[in-house]
């Protein structure tokens, strides 16, 4: 297996790609990493649109209109399926959100691994978003993300982490 802290520590969020396609190996392997994610109650309340066409991504762009979102020559919509998810008896807690959060994350990495880059965006108009890209009432879009190939011109920010000490807690 290969050294999984070091995958980690190269994804990056990616606001730069070339014009280069996704070839469909690569899709097909992100997209069965995203299949495999683990899941509340094994529930699996998503679904993953793919955005390829010229036609659709225009219209995707409307969704998050940054110059950089522009360049990506795919995307994929990643939704929750709220009729799917499981929920917390203690307190009602619903998962579909942490459940869809796990799988991009996988895409992300798979991503990576592949010499890929991808954004996690959340900063969309969802009601443009079910307009443009009907779909039925339970899906509810979580995260738009880009994917490509980084531009030799993408600027990595280096963002500080917090210290270990800071966000672990033994008792």
């Amino acid at each position: 297996m290969d050294d999984f802290l070091k995958l980690c520590q190269t994804r990056y969020s990616v606001r730069k790609y070339t014009d280069e396609a996704v070839s469909d190996e690569d899709l097909s392997y992100v997209l069965e990493c995203v299949r495999i994610a683990p899941s509340g109650v094994n529930f699996q309340p998503w679904k993953f649109v793919v955005v390829k066409s010229e036609e659709a991504r225009k219209k995707l762009q409307q969704c998050y209109d940054r110059d950089w979102f522009n360049t990506a020559p795919l995307y994929i919509i990643a939704y929750k399926d709220t009729s799917k998810e499981w929920v917390r008896k203690y307190d009602d807690k619903h998962i579909g959100d942490i459940d869809v959060a796990i799988a991009v994350e996988h895409l992300c990495l798979a991503a990576t691994e592949k010499g890929l880059g991808t954004c996690w965006v959340c900063n969309f108009n969802p009601a443009l978003l079910a307009e443009l890209f009907p779909q039925p009432e339970e899906f509810v879009p979580v995260a738009l993300i880009p994917i490509g190939h980084i531009a030799p011109d993408c600027q990595k920010r280096v963002q500080g982490r917090k210290a270990m000490d800071e966000i672990v807690e033994t008792i």
